[in-house]
């Protein structure tokens, strides 16, 4: 991915609109690109910050976003897992199935 196309997804990220497969993607630069990941910090203090001030609340943006970081990537995981989980009960479902059809045509 490149930085302009990042860019382009930190307003989904930060609605949690981004689907699986981009979010890997993004993941991944975010992880090597300093100057992206900084962009995706100020806009989510940007976000937040106005949010917290228009509702007088106190804050800690930087745990905020730190916190949001680590959900999603949580949540990243859990679906890769069953993403894996549901390619695994797919094949083992083949087998089975193969194995019935040779034992019934064989």
């Amino acid at each position: 991915m490149e930085c302009r196309e990042f860019e382009k997804l930190i307003p989904l990220y930060l609605n949690n609109s981004i689907d699986y497969e981009t979010m890997e993607r993004f993941r991944d630069h975010m992880n090597t690109c300093d100057a992206c990941k900084e962009e995706l910090s100020i806009q989510f203090l940007v976000q937040e910050g106005m949010k917290h001030l228009e509702r007088g609340d106190s804050f800690d943006l930087d745990e905020e976003f730190r916190l949001r970081l680590e959900q999603s990537r949580k949540k990243h995981m859990r679906i890769g897992a069953l993403i894996s989980l549901g390619q695994w009960v797919t094949t083992f479902i083949l087998f089975v199935l193969g194995s019935a059809v040779i034992i019934l045509f064989g």
